[in-house]
């Protein structure tokens, strides 16, 4: 029990009491006055009837209206109820949308990266193809200018040969320059 219902269970108590112990003055008659008329009745019990009554009305009044409370708790409470599960489905609604959106998002970005190391592949492949190129290039042109060295030096040769008479020996028995291959 709350100390409101104490307290009131306490003044019951006492009006109980003063009621019992004055038994007597309350039901003496008196003359009252009901404003068109005067009627004789003990005032006592009348004002006692009076206050049950009030007690009575106020009784029915505190339990009307907290059985409106506790239907307005329970409809209430069926409406949270209510509410929470639709947030609950729109969040789980959400989530699927965000994991899908995600998905998608990380499926295109590994696309773009493909496509990417793809053509970083592809441009390294040119890369050395171009490179095998200038590398061919290279040995061919250091082997023309190395044969050309050897004409000059051969024509020399001759020239200083022819005039001084010395055995010479045919440059075709020398071997042909090696042409460098780069490729594996």
């Amino acid at each position: 029990m709350g100390v409101r219902s104490i307290v009131l269970f306490v003044i019951a108590i006492v009006i109980a009491a003063l009621a019992a112990l004055n038994w007597g003055t309350l039901s003496a008659p008196t003359a009252m006055s009901l404003g068109v008329t005067t009627v004789t009745a003990p005032l006592g019990l009348v004002m006692l009837g009076l206050t049950v009554l009030l007690a009575a009305f106020f009784l029915a009044y505190v339990l009307w209206l907290q059985g409106t409370v506790l239907l307005d708790a329970r409809r209430h409470t069926k409406e949270l109820q209510a509410q929470r599960e639709l947030a609950d489905k729109a969040e789980a609604s959400r989530f699927t949308e965000l994991r899908t959106f995600l998905e998608t998002q990380e499926n295109a970005h590994m696309a773009r990266n493909g496509e990417r190391h793809a053509a970083l592949l592809a441009r390294i492949e040119q890369l050395e193809t171009a490179l095998r190129q200038r590398a061919e290039q290279a040995d061919n042109t250091l082997a023309a200018h190395i044969g050309q060295l050897e004409d000059r030096l051969d024509r020399r040769a001759a020239a200083a040969t022819a005039s001084t008479p010395v055995a010479v020996t045919p440059l075709s028995a020398a071997p042909a320059p090696v042409a460098f291959d780069p490729r594996p």
